[in-house]
């Protein structure tokens, strides 16, 4: 199984950025990432710095959000959406979108219930529930649970 450190997720954004820039050949995942950054402009100047990427801290006490979990984040929901999994995600997905009205709103919402789910399961050293987190969409999205 695939385990990244951190700094190899750090260099995967910052070279994926760099590639995009350059006008360079981006595998598929690559594209995915440099779509995401190019609507997080906040973002740019860190990722033209690997140096300074490498070693940003982002403490929750500092109040700064980490740009490398958000982007992570990002890819996660689009590989949900591509499988369609947890079941029920592409169709939750869609009402959250049509609910906005707004592709990016509606990944932050979302990226926002994965991140609560993940949270939970990692408090209560358990899987991830994939009932709470399609909940957590429904909710984003204004819907009450079925």
């Amino acid at each position: 199984m695939f385990n990244p450190s951190r700094d190899d997720v750090r260099r995967f954004f910052c070279d994926a950025w760099r590639k995009h820039g350059e006008s360079a050949p981006l595998t598929p995942l690559e594209t995915i990432a440099a779509d995401w950054i190019g609507r997080h402009p906040e973002y740019h100047a860190l990722l033209a710095d690997p140096q300074a990427a490498l070693g940003a801290e982002f403490p929750p006490e500092a109040g700064r959000s980490n740009p490398f979990l958000h982007l992570g984040l990002h890819l996660s929901l689009v590989e949900q959406l591509q499988i369609d999994q947890p079941p029920g995600i592409r169709d939750a997905f869609q009402v959250l979108l049509r609910a906005t009205g707004d592709e990016h709103e509606a990944a932050h919402r979302a990226i926002d219930a994965l991140a609560e789910t993940i949270w939970e399961a990692q408090r209560d050293r358990s899987p991830p529930s994939n009932e709470r987190y399609l909940e957590r969409l429904r909710r984003a999205a204004g819907m009450s649970a079925p």
